[in-house]
């Protein structure tokens, strides 16, 4: 089972596929390579054989260095984003893009370390210092239930095993086909301010240097 975040995700990055130079800040294992055949992986955890070994609130490269950054599903798990942003910042030439991807409404996941959960006006915030942001929600409001759906049964244990699971699979794959049903999102409940909407499962980033 692919998961729906995996093919969001995907679709994402498939529309900054580049054969430049690229930094991949937290890549991991993770099979994005595809997309972006020059890529340089980095990741503070040895054991997931990245090219360089180093954390991203201490970047080991230059200034103006890199006119394209990755950083898939890492924000959420340092414990200071805000300087992550400053050392992306740094590295990046100018005009230098910044493709980045978090969680918003989602489990908690990676354990132990998974400290944040960002809103857009959060990440607007955060990467307050590049001269544009563009912030995109991965998934609508019942999508996200999909989404939520499919992590409960992939991180947990439950009465009926198998079956269970499967009867969730195809609730949360009923969910998808209900996007239609939310005509208009507000960011709070007297309905006065006008959103895109309201539960996104995370949002992709791209910001300009």
């Amino acid at each position: 089972m692919k998961k729906l975040t995996r093919q969001k995700l995907e679709k994402f990055l498939e529309l900054h596929a580049t054969d430049e130079k690229v930094l991949d800040v937290g890549s991991g294992n993770s099979s994005y390579g595809k997309f972006f055949p020059n890529r340089l992986t980095l990741d503070y955890d040895p054991l997931r054989k990245p090219d360089v070994v180093a954390d991203a609130c201490h970047l080991p490269f230059e200034d103006n260095s890199y006119h394209t950054i990755i950083c898939t599903e890492m924000l959420e798990h340092v414990i200071d984003p805000k300087q992550v942003a400053r050392e992306f910042y740094r590295v990046l030439d100018t005009g230098g893009k910044l493709i980045l991807t978090t969680r918003f409404v989602y489990p908690f996941h990676d354990a132990p370390e998974d400290y944040w959960r960002f809103t857009p006006s959060t990440l607007k915030h955060i990467f307050s210092d590049f001269s544009s942001v563009a912030i995109t929600a991965e998934s609508k409001e019942m999508t996200t239930i999909s989404i939520l759906l499919e992590r409960i049964i992939l991180q947990t244990k439950t009465r009926g095993g198998k079956f269970t699971k499967f009867l969730l699979l195809i609730l949360s794959r009923f969910f998808t086909t209900l996007d239609w049903i939310v005509i208009k999102s507000y960011g709070n409940i007297q309905k006065t301010t006008e959103v895109e909407e309201i539960m996104s499962s995370g949002y992709y980033v791209v910001a300009r240097k």
